[in-house]
């Protein structure tokens, strides 16, 4: 696990408010550089661990005698892009698999998907994240993960585009090789 230096985050926000001509010694300002330390400890606490290290805290599952399709849908989440470190809302997570002798408690895959989204990630990797970490856990392939979000990147600066959303599939094992089984969950997640 690794630390997130805060007091590095602090400094920095310091001078990007002198960088952007304001004073961070005024009364508005004092608090907001350790404000922004604490909440970037927070948001991108997701990069204090591996996809193994996630996988380990949440390794909590129950044995099964069946391979009946589970999903979970419309988890929410918001990350962060990598290339502006501007917001990713709206994010909606879903996940389905077929179980081989296990499930996972459902509760497990929402903190999943939310610490692999506090990171600074694009929508494409948050998808393959997800889909590695349950691998680790339940022993099988067949996972798919399902994401729409909108990115303030593209929302609120660049081209503006407010009403554009970005919708992902992250599809493995049988979701992947077998398309009446790949338009079923598709069919069920979108």
């Amino acid at each position: 696990m690794k630390e997130i230096d805060t007091d590095r985050i602090e400094k920095a926000v310091r001078e990007l408010l002198i960088a952007l001509g304001d004073d961070p010694d005024r009364e508005g300002l004092i608090e907001t550089p350790r404000r922004v330390a604490d909440m970037y400890e927070e948001v991108f606490e997701g990069m204090r661990y591996t996809n193994d290290e996630i996988a380990d805290m949440f390794n909590k599952c129950f044995t099964v005698d069946n391979d009946n399709l589970v999903v979970v849908r419309d988890i929410e989440c918001f990350s962060y892009c990598e290339h502006h470190m501007a917001l990713i809302y709206d994010l909606k997570v879903s996940v389905a698999y077929i179980p081989k002798g296990k499930v996972i408690g459902i509760s497990k895959i929402a903190r999943i998907a939310d610490m692999v989204c506090k990171r600074l990630q694009i929508q494409e990797r948050i998808g393959a994240d997800i889909a590695e970490i349950l691998r680790k856990i339940l022993d099988t392939d067949d996972i798919a993960v399902i994401i729409s979000g909108t990115h303030s990147c593209m929302t609120a600066r660049g081209i503006k585009k407010t009403s554009a959303s970005t919708l992902t599939n992250s599809l493995y094992g049988k979701f992947r090789t077998n398309s009446d089984l790949r338009a079923e969950v598709l069919s069920i997640l979108n």
